[in-house]
């Protein structure tokens, strides 16, 4: 195949998956899942999995998690959601997304089977499969064909019912709990926690990051119950020191059974730190049961080499360009401990965009009250998704936020929005400005490829 038809046959199938209902038009339901699997010759347990479940921090923890397999030379594939510009991004073999010929070929081979699944969904008078669903069956499938040896499958939403949930993990890993997709999820920590805690499986293994008492009380409880070993962050393992340095910090992290020191993590913020432990703790559980110590040697390998796009990534200098995919409160509140630790900034200018579904007047609360009198200006815009708030909304909820008009710029193109704030910061000729871009993974993603990511 040439590359213009790779590409071409790649955007086929994604219109095709993206033709088929999105995940909040149907019931809660895992039945059409696990008939896949049974057609499919249940591709699900052709490898051993560590599961990540919670609201913030998943994507990253994902993401170390398979450098560190990496790093110990094994096949990994790892399934990730959302993407930043392209669908080949969800499914990953050995830290690269999926080359576009084996996406398209294990497609065509899985459709025929997916047709069937379709037919009888549709004969009970069900939705046939979603665009989640039928996402998660293929990277199952690219997974078992590779095949991997071991998988880091990222939840979609919650846990119980999340398609992914076909997969028992060999782990199960909780980042930090808190309030986002309340209308799906529940409207408390615990609603939402009693979700999230459904991947935890018999003969697993449960390692959590620190959470508010309600929700780590829900994730005991199912531990318990299952009878399976537990490990909480600030409890049997954590950071026990970081400190800045050259793009990103240094850590001693002591984990389930071994202390790790002098170890370089490319990321920036305390969040990122505590991942990192959460990550490291996951593999000791993995590879010797919470029992064994890691090749130290292997885990700085394994650090060196994380990158997670779109989390307070630099993308220019002069003035410095951020984009941060923080898309709840607590996203927003730890990026920007992070940006006020490791950039120093004087003045920051905004560009935000959010989804209809977030909470978006508590995010430009917290906005407003996180980066106080270091924001110069404020530029509400909107991503190309369908369910971006209009930009002139926006602009209204930041008044109501604390934000002053004279400080707003509004506009609906994403390119403008950019090139003002860039104009903004260098306006002020401080060398100490900047530009953070942030409030959606959609306007993240359109970002990094307007400039050039």
């Amino acid at each position: 195949m040439s590359q213009e038809h790779d590409a071409f046959s790649v955007e086929s199938v994604y219109a095709e998956l993206l033709g088929r209902a999105p995940e909040n038009k149907m019931e809660p339901r895992m039945e059409p899942m696990f008939r896949a699997m049974e057609i499919l010759g249940e591709p699900n347990k052709a490898m051993p999995i560590i599961h990540v479940t919670g609201t913030n921090g998943k994507t990253s923890t994902a993401r170390i998690i398979e450098a560190l397999l990496l790093a110990h030379d094994l096949r990994v594939g790892r399934y990730t959601s959302p993407h930043l510009s392209s669908v080949t991004e969800r499914i990953c073999l050995d830290g690269e997304p999926v080359p576009d010929e084996v996406f398209v070929r294990i497609w065509d081979e899985i459709r025929p089977y997916l047709a069937i699944v379709d037919a009888e969904l549709d004969e009970q008078g069900l939705v046939p499969l979603t665009y989640f669903e039928a996402l998660t069956i293929l990277g199952y499938a690219i997974f078992a064909d590779a095949p991997v040896d071991v998988a880091v499958i990222e939840v979609g939403l919650g846990g119980i019912t999340d398609a992914t949930n076909v997969g028992d993990g060999q782990v199960s890993v909780v980042t930090p709990i808190s309030l986002d997709h309340t209308e799906l999820l529940g409207d408390t920590v615990r609603d939402i926690a009693l979700e999230k805690s459904g991947i935890i499986k018999p003969g697993g293994f449960l390692v959590s990051s620190a959470q508010e008492p309600e929700a780590a009380q829900v994730l005991l409880e199912a531990a318990r119950e299952l009878e399976v070993p537990f490990r909480f962050q600030g409890v049997e393992f954590g950071v026990e020191s970081r400190t800045l340095a050259v793009g990103g910090q240094s850590l001693v992290i002591q984990g389930l059974a071994g202390r790790y020191e002098d170890l370089a993590l490319p990321l920036h913020g305390a969040h990122q730190a505590q991942n990192a432990a959460v990550a490291i703790a996951a593999m000791e559980a993995f590879l010797g049961g919470g029992q064994t110590a890691l090749n130290e040697d292997l885990v700085r390998q394994g650090l060196e080499n994380v990158a997670s796009p779109g989390r307070l990534e630099l993308i220019r200098s002069a003035p410095t360009l951020l984009v941060d995919a923080g898309h709840n409160p607590a996203g927003l509140k730890v990026s920007a401990d992070a940006v006020k630790e490791a950039f120093g900034f004087s003045a920051l200018v905004l560009v935000v965009g959010i989804l209809a579904e977030k909470d978006a007047p508590a995010m430009l609360e917290t906005l407003y009250t996180e980066y106080g009198d270091l924001v110069q200006d404020l530029c509400l815009t909107q991503s190309t998704s369908p369910r971006a708030i209009p930009a002139g909304e926006l602009g209204e909820i930041a008044l109501r936020a604390g934000f002053k008009e004279q400080d707003l710029y509004i506009t609906e193109r994403l390119d403008d929005a950019l090139e003002w704030a860039v104009g903004r910061a260098e306006a002020t000729g401080d060398l100490a400005g900047g530009v953070l871009v942030t409030g959606s993974i959609t306007l993240v993603g359109e970002a990094r490829t307007l400039l050039g990511k």
